[in-house]
């Protein structure tokens, strides 16, 4: 069975991510492990010699009595649409999100994260091209699904796919043919064509005819504007998941701009799948 790791602080954009998260894991035939983390303030002991641990232990149990209170919510909302019979298991954990991320995936054995991010500049921008959490996400090497707040969930019919032709791609490509047949969808894959690409038309073929007996076709666009064919691809070929690779360092910094991100989060509410393909 499939493990899937579904962080949250409950929020607005978190629930609604649990629901794409509900619904990933009836499509891969997975359970869910619930993810909650905290971090206790540093304080001086000095100026606490008494009720220094006191102090840390009723922090610890008001998040755990929160992380109580909130899971019944989250089971009601998987009784709503029929999917309480999904598993769920919970984890509450003490430190920063990234850290517990990468310690679930590793103790739990991982293998695809869901979570929500906000758009804008607060969003996908802030979180993604923070230095320790890109390094971190970059590395890990289970798919990522990130949740727009605004993302209502619709079944997966169409998933995206950028690519360069590289060997590496070809790794990606698979893992995401995997997830497609689970959701029974077809493989839209995209090639930037710039006036300094390298890719001929040889290659091209050959990964046609690799792929030829799966549900997967192949667009060239002859652009310099990548980002911009990305955005009108996604519009044109109703994409319902974009899927990209994060084997370039620097990759979210420059994917999830403050502009960019504002188009893809108030135009194009969908999902963005991050696999990561180590060189």
């Amino acid at each position: 069975m499939k493990r899937i790791l579904f962080p949250t602080d409950f929020s607005p954009t978190a629930t609604n991510a649990f629901v794409h998260a509900l619904e990933f894991a009836k499509m891969v035939q997975g359970e869910l492990i619930l993810l909650h983390t905290f971090e206790l303030p540093v304080y001086d002991s000095q100026f606490f010699p008494q009720n220094y641990m006191v102090l840390y232990e009723s922090l610890e149990l008001s998040q755990f009595d929160m992380f109580k209170e909130e899971i019944p919510k989250l089971r009601a909302i998987a009784a709503q649409r029929n999917l309480d019979g999904i598993k769920m298991t919970h984890r509450l954990m003490e430190g920063g999100l990234v850290y517990a991320i990468e310690k679930a995936i590793k103790e739990d054995q991982i293998d695809y994260v869901v979570m929500g991010t906000e758009g804008g500049s607060t969003g996908w921008t802030s979180f993604f091209s923070e230095t320790n959490t890109a390094n971190v996400l970059t590395n890990i090497e289970v798919p990522l699904l990130s949740v727009p707040s605004e993302a209502v969930y619709k079944p997966i019919d169409t998933i995206g796919f950028t690519t360069r032709f590289r060997k590496k791609d070809k790794k990606a490509l698979k893992k995401v043919l995997k997830i497609a047949k689970f959701a029974g969808a077809e493989v839209k894959c995209l090639y930037v064509q710039t006036s300094e690409s390298d890719v001929d038309k040889t290659t091209i073929q050959k990964w046609e005819e690799d792929f030829k007996d799966e549900a997967v076709s192949f667009f060239v666009v002859p652009s310099d504007e990548i980002k911009a064919s990305i955005l009108d691809f996604i519009a044109y070929k109703e994409v319902d998941v974009l899927t990209m690779l994060t084997y370039k360092r620097g990759f979210f910094e420059g994917i999830m701009n403050p502009s960019l991100t504002k188009k893809f989060s108030k135009t194009f509410e969908i999902p963005i799948l991050s696999i990561a393909i180590k060189a």
